[in-house]
């Protein structure tokens, strides 16, 4: 039993220089892989910036494996509980819903705030093709499918729905 408690997993946070999270990480695997330390698993929680998680046996495999490590800032004094980042790690398909023609507006990135119609969707790949609306000369933009917002459905003209709402819209008009 004393042997499955020493080996037991730890959480610590690190914390990084911002969006160099990815390279962190990478630096750390090498040391781990080449000096053959116990961490078990380094993650970076999507929309997080300036930190990563990483799990070891202990406080010192988790130092060493990022000692001297570019754009590592250092490990949180206190150990991390699963149930504080659990939510971070669970990956929920979220049902996408969000269709060609469709106007959304940017939440992410360079054009962040800028509305733009949606020209192609490769749901493989979780990404659309957009054209900004508000620029002189349209020129489709790659981004992911988290960096938009639908805010308006110009398909609903076509489906009959708004047709079906201005209708019911007058026979409330006409009962009163």
């Amino acid at each position: 039993m004393d042997e499955q408690q020493t080996n037991e997993a730890h959480i610590y946070a690190l914390r990084t220089t911002a969006n160099r999270e990815d390279q962190v990480i990478d630096f750390i695997t090498n040391n781990v892989t080449k000096k053959g330390m116990n961490v078990f698993a380094i993650i970076r929680p999507h929309g997080m910036r300036g930190y990563i998680f990483m799990e070891a046996a202990s406080r010192s495999d988790a130092e060493q494996a990022c000692f001297n490590v570019p754009y590592a800032r250092g490990i949180l004094a206190d150990e991390i509980q699963y149930k504080e980042i659990e939510h971070m790690l669970e990956q929920v398909k979220q049902v996408i819903n969000i269709e060609k023609g469709d106007i959304v507006e940017l939440i992410s990135g360079p054009f962040k705030r800028e509305k733009a119609k949606i020209t192609r969707i490769d749901k493989t790949k979780e990404e659309v093709v957009v054209e900004l609306l508000e620029v002189a000369v349209p020129i489709p933009i790659t981004i992911k499918l988290d960096a938009v917002k639908v805010i308006r459905r110009e398909t609903e003209d076509q489906s009959g729905s708004a047709e079906k709402a201005k209708a019911e819209a007058a026979l409330d008009d006409d009962d009163m």
